[in-house]
C-alpha cells in the first residue's frame, strides 16, 4: 500500500494519495502534527483517524467533515483549518466550523481528527501579478482609468471623475442611502 504526497490546485494543504492492492486509489488531506505533547486516551483519538462523529470526544478538533453520511468530506478542508465538536454526540452532533457557524450534523458522518496541514498558507505573499493570475484572479481596474465607453467615470484629460458621484459601471450609485446618523437632533426638555 504505497503512499505518495500530491498537490492540489484548489486545496492548498498537503494531500496524500493511497494506492490499494486492488488498483483503486484514494486522496486525503494530510493532518498537521500537534505542536504540543498530548496523551492518547484511546486508539480512536489519534491524529489522522477518520471515524464517525459519534465516536469522537467533545472538544476534539476535526477536519474533512462529511455533511451527509457516505457523501465524502465537504467541510473544513482548506489549509490550516479545523472544526471543533461542541456538543456530546447523540443522533446529531453540534460542530463549530472555521467560520464560527455552529451546525448540527448527523453523528453517522465521518471526520478526520486533527488540523489540516499547511497552516501558513494564508500568510504566503504573492511575488508578482502573474502568480495571482495563475490562481484564476483577474485584475481589478479602476473606473477612472477606463475609457468613457467602459465606465461612467472613464475618459477626460488627466485624473477626473467627470463631475458626478461614484457610480457602478452600469450607472447605479455606489454610495446610495443615508450617510448621516438618523434621529440625531436637538433634544426637547
Amino acid at each position: 500500500m504505497p503512499i505518495h504526497t500530491v498537490g492540489s490546485k484548489t486545496l492548498f494543504a498537503q494531500r496524500i494519495k493511497i494506492g490499494f492492492s486492488g488498483g483503486s486509489q484514494l486522496a486525503a488531506s494530510w493532518p498537521r502534527p500537534p505542536a504540543y505533547r498530548y496523551e492518547i486516551l484511546d486508539l480512536n483519538s489519534q491524529v489522522g483517524n477518520c471515524i464517525p462523529l459519534a465516536d469522537i470526544r467533545m472538544g476534539t478538533l476535526v477536519h474533512d467533515i462529511e455533511y451527509h453520511p457516505g457523501k465524502g468530506a465537504m467541510l473544513a478542508r482548506a489549509a490550516g483549518t479545523s472544526a471543533k465538536i461542541i456538543k456530546e454526540p447523540a443522533s446529531q452532533c453540534l460542530v463549530r466550523l472555521p467560520s464560527g457557524v455552529e451546525k448540527l450534523i448527523d453523528s453517522r458522518c465521518r471526520a478526520t481528527i486533527g488540523i489540516v496541514s499547511n497552516p501558513h498558507h494564508g500568510a504566503r505573499k504573492l511575488r508578482k501579478a502573474g502568480q495571482s493570475r495563475w490562481l484564476g484572479r483577474r485584475p481589478i481596474v479602476r473606473g477612472v482609468a477606463m475609457n468613457p465607453v467602459d465606465h461612467p467615470h472613464g475618459g477626460g484629460e488627466g485624473r477626473t471623475k467627470g463631475g458626478r458621484p461614484s457610480v457602478s459601471p452600469w450607472g447605479k450609485p455606489t454610495k446610495a442611502g443615508f450617510r448621516a446618523v438618523v434621529g440625531v437632533g436637538k433634544r426637547r426638555i
